[in-house]
């Protein structure tokens, strides 16, 4: 948790903050927290919009209310093309297609957010 607290350039406890609001998911291995290629980059995603853009993390919670996983990832046009999440719109992301790098929705913070929601209708 450490080093991708340096990478992302704040504290293992503002981490700890973004995974107790859901806002980033980390794999776990024993007590320790695995951060993706993916998750750093959300993860500094975050940090500019709350540092830069003046949002609050409930204010990023609910924009994952209203935001693609392709908008949020900030995917380049040729995966969107291949990406049936993104030719289906009329689907949630995480039900036509495995769209994160990893192949995993289970830690996608859009799937995390409105999945659980989807579950409970």
């Amino acid at each position: 948790m450490g080093v991708a607290a340096k990478l992302v350039g704040t504290t293992a406890q503002t981490l700890r903050l973004y995974e107790k609001h859901g806002l980033i998911l980390p794999t776990r291995e024993r007590r320790n927290r695995l951060y993706t290629e993916n998750d750093i980059k959300w993860l500094r995603c975050i940090r500019e919009l709350i540092h830069s853009k003046k949002i609050s993390i409930e204010g990023i919670k609910k924009l994952l209310d209203y935001a693609p996983c392709w908008e949020i990832k900030d995917c380049p046009d040729d995966r969107r093309v291949a990406c049936t999440a993104f030719t289906d719109k009329g689907k949630p992301c995480w039900e036509t297609t495995r769209c994160r790098m990893d192949n995993d929705c289970s830690t996608c913070v859009v799937y995390l957010k409105n999945g659980k929601k989807a579950a409970k209708k």
